[in-house]
Formats: structure tokens, C-alpha cells, sequence
């Protein structure tokens, strides 16, 4: 059975947190894997909110979820996804996040990401999705779309301070360019609630 790239990520996820929780059975609680359920979620891409869809429930100023950048702070700094919190990787074992909390996670690519997820649905989160192809994704389909493009990928793009790249292919510009949109940081979820989310950015 041929696989797509989301679903190998997620097979490999599966197999590094099983590794992770039994290396670790020592450092914190053991995690229960329902492998039938992650396996069929996996299979029908459920798993994941493409980055279209992210840039719409932005656009749309929707308040049911939370967006996590697993990056470091350095990185998150220079560049994040409006909206998004900063949780390193490393910090995500101690965030705290309501049981039944949407949350949608990313990094650069969609490894991290993968292992998050996982470690979120070990943990009984079922509603923790990935951004589909990660930051990296999100630069090409959002940000930086090959031209010529759909009218509303160049209303979106500029949306949030980005524009259509000249040519239909090539890789888009770094995150580091200087044309890159500045975006605010997030403010700090509240104990015991959902973060209040900010105004929406790059109108």
C-alpha cells in the first residue's frame, strides 16, 4: 500500500513515541497508545488542517483553537504564524491544555509536529491536529504562492503581508527575507483557560 508523505510521518511518529515511552517509563507517566484508532486516523488524514484552511479560520477570526509553534523561541521570533503561541517541543509536556481543546500544531517541516501529536493523543487529546506540510507548507500555499494564482491565494497572501511569487516554480523566499511580515507575539495563555486570542493581523 503506497502511503502519502502525512501518513509515513505519522506511521514514524507512532514508532518514536513507542520508543520515547518505554526509554522514559522512569521520568513521568506511561502513556497509552490505542494503535487501531491512530492507525485509521492516520489512513484517512485526519490528523492534520491543511494550510488554507488554517489561513481562513484566521481570516475568519475563529476562537475554537489553539495554534502551537513547536519551534525554538529564536525561531519563533523571527517568523510564526499569526496567532500562534510559542511551545518548544521540549515545553509541550508541561503546557497546559484542556482535555477537550482544539489545538493544531506545527513546526519547519512536519516531523516534529508528528511526534507531537502523537504524544497529545497519547496523553487523551483527541482533538490535536498538524499543519499539513508544516511552516514550510505554509510559506508556499499562503504566504508565497507560485503566480500566476487564484485571485483570493493573492487576497490571502496579502491578508497576512505576504505576495505571489513571479514565477510558477522555484522555492519560495527564505523566512529571513526582509519582505517577511512581522508578526506580533502571542500573549500568554491564562491558567486554566483558553488564551485570549488577539486581533486578527496583517489587514
Amino acid at each position: 500500500m503506497r502511503l502519502t508523505l502525512n501518513q509515513r510521518l505519522g506511521l514514524a511518529a507512532v514508532a518514536l513515541g513507542a520508543l520515547a515511552v518505554f526509554a522514559d517509563v522512569d521520568r513521568g507517566p506511561v502513556l497509552a497508545f490505542h494503535e487501531k484508532d491512530l492507525l485509521a486516523t492516520i489512513q484517512q488524514e485526519a490528523d492534520h488542517v491543511a494550510p488554507s484552511e488554517l489561513a481562513a479560520w484566521i481570516i475568519e477570526g475563529r476562537r475554537d483553537y489553539r495554534l502551537l509553534d513547536l519551534r525554538d523561541e529564536k525561531a519563533y521570533g523571527e517568523y510564526h504564524v499569526p496567532t500562534a503561541e510559542s511551545v518548544p517541543i521540549e515545553a509541550l509536556r508541561d503546557a497546559v491544555l484542556l482535555p477537550n481543546e482544539k489545538v493544531v500544531l506545527y513546526s519547519d517541516g512536519g516531523i516534529h509536529a508528528a511526534q507531537a501529536w502523537m504524544l497529545l493523543r497519547a496523553r487523551g487529546h483527541r482533538a490535536a491536529y498538524t499543519l499539513r506540510g508544516g511552516l514550510d507548507a505554509w510559506k508556499e500555499a499562503v504566504l508565497f504562492p507560485a503566480a500566476p494564482a487564484d485571485p483570493r491565494a493573492v487576497a490571502v497572501a496579502t491578508f497576512f503581508g505576504g505576495a505571489p511569487r513571479g514565477g510558477a516554480s522555484g522555492p519560495a523566499p527564505a523566512l529571513q527575507a526582509p519582505a517577511l511580515p512581522k508578526v506580533e507575539a502571542a500573549p500568554p495563555p491564562r491558567a486554566g483557560a483558553a488564551p485570549a486570542r488577539r486581533k486578527k493581523e496583517g489587514c
